[in-house]
């Protein structure tokens, strides 16, 4: 049988306070939880995100980093010059090559080789030096200048 201790029987009537674990962040979010929220009348906190969903461009400070963009870096980017556009038309032709037999070649798309011939491409010397050696002409230095 169990000993009682002879001294005097005291009660502990200090609270005891039990605390749930707060629900994680990811938990807040989930739409279940959410609308057992709303149902049960507790306060949710919504927060509107700077420029969610939207494609519109901010306008005050972005004007004046284009403005300092503007000053140190040119305008418009060098195309292909014609000589170069001609040059490598007529070699083409010449090795009765089509654009895309030109490209495969090369190993770049067919679409390069149109920016090229249009004169919409920005010149990149790799792909002017690959038409070079398969069509045997010149692109590079002089001609172009």
């Amino acid at each position: 049988m169990p000993t009682r201790s002879t001294g005097a029987i005291t009660q502990d009537w200090d609270p005891v306070v039990l605390h749930k674990a707060k629900p994680k962040a990811q938990d807040l979010r989930n739409p279940k939880a959410v609308n057992q929220a709303l149902r049960s009348g507790t306060e949710v906190l919504t927060v509107k995100k700077f420029d969610a969903g939207s494609n519109r461009k901010a306008g005050g400070p972005a004007v004046n980093v284009r403005k300092l963009d503007e000053g140190t870096e040119p305008a418009a980017l060098e195309r292909v010059a014609g000589e170069v556009r001609h040059a490598i038309q007529k070699a083409r032709l010449e090795k009765k090559m089509s654009q895309a037999e030109l490209a495969k070649q090369i190993n770049e798309r067919t679409q390069v080789v149109q920016e090229y011939e249009n004169g919409k491409a920005v010149p990149n010397q790799a792909v002017l030096a690959k038409m070079e050696r398969v069509l045997g002409v010149k692109l590079r230095g002089k001609i172009g200048k």
